[in-house]
């Protein structure tokens, strides 16, 4: 190879070859797409015996739906980028508050219904319907248009046997079914589902449920035994008592904790 001689504004090194201006530099990075050059700031380090000092504040993203055993806070992701189903065996209630919760959070919350009448107390307080909660008739819910930017939450309350939903769950789009009781559809629902919440059922319907859900004799025996507001929920790997209580507004709004509407 040839010696290159410096064009202007390039500095030779001590080897003779050129080496590019600061300018120079930045015209690079832009064009190869990798942006401006930004500031430049010292490292910062600190030594292996410092570590234990540092206090991260890191913890779950999502909804708060209330306390486990212990009182600490328990957090659901509803926003995912991966779809995901959730049951719950239980009361309106609980249900409304969590898509509140969720509304709060930045995200759309479609109602599917065929109560409507039970959630236009909810639209009217959010401001009719434009404040990220809408009602619509059972198998009425259109197309939502999802993103990271605009997750939706649909809350299907259609009763003891919902109907195959048009809209089901996808990346930043999840699904929760409500369901009151047990029903012959709620084995398929629960199969299906990545989260299942069980509130207070008859014994019998725990028994059910727990073959269903392969359950913990103890669980299955607490289950007809659980207070308003309390609910065990079952992933695949972990079960959890959570305690939601409501706020002022939200009591204000929906009244006191309760199983049945």
């Amino acid at each position: 190879m040839t010696a290159m001689t410096p064009r202007v504004g390039q500095a030779a090194t001590g080897r003779g070859e050129p080496q590019p201006s600061v300018p120079e530099r930045a015209r690079e990075l832009l064009r190869s797409g990798l942006g401006l050059i930004g500031p430049r700031h010292a490292r910062h380090s600190v030594s292996v015996d410092q570590l234990d000092a540092l206090a991260l504040p890191i913890g779950d993203d999502g909804v708060v739906i209330g306390v486990d055993a212990e009182g600490r806070p328990a957090v659901l992701g509803l926003n995912r980028p991966t779809p995901y189903d959730i049951v719950l065996i239980g009361g309106l209630w609980t249900v409304q508050v969590l898509a509140l919760r969720a509304a709060a959070t930045g995200a759309r919350v479609a109602v599917e219904t065929g109560r409507p009448q039970a959630w236009i107390q909810m639209v009217h307080a959010m401001g009719g319907g434009q404040n990220g909660l809408a009602v619509y008739d059972v198998g009425r819910v259109p197309p939502q248009g999802t993103s990271a930017g605009t997750p939706v939450l649909v809350v299907r309350d259609c009763g003891m046997r919902p109907p195959r939903g048009r809209v089901v769950s996808g990346p930043w789009q999840s699904v929760l079914t409500l369901l009151p009781y047990l029903s012959p559809v709620a084995p398929r629902l629960v199969r299906q589902a990545r989260l299942v919440g069980v509130q207070r059922i008859s014994p019998d319907e725990a028994t059910e449920l727990g073959r269903t859900m392969a359950l913990p004799r103890p669980e299955v025996e607490a289950l007809p035994g659980l207070s308003d507001g309390l609910t065990l929920w079952c992933s695949d790997r972990d079960r959890q008592y959570v305690m939601t209580q409501p706020t002022d507004a939200e009591t204000g709004l929906l009244g006191m904790p309760r199983r049945m509407d």
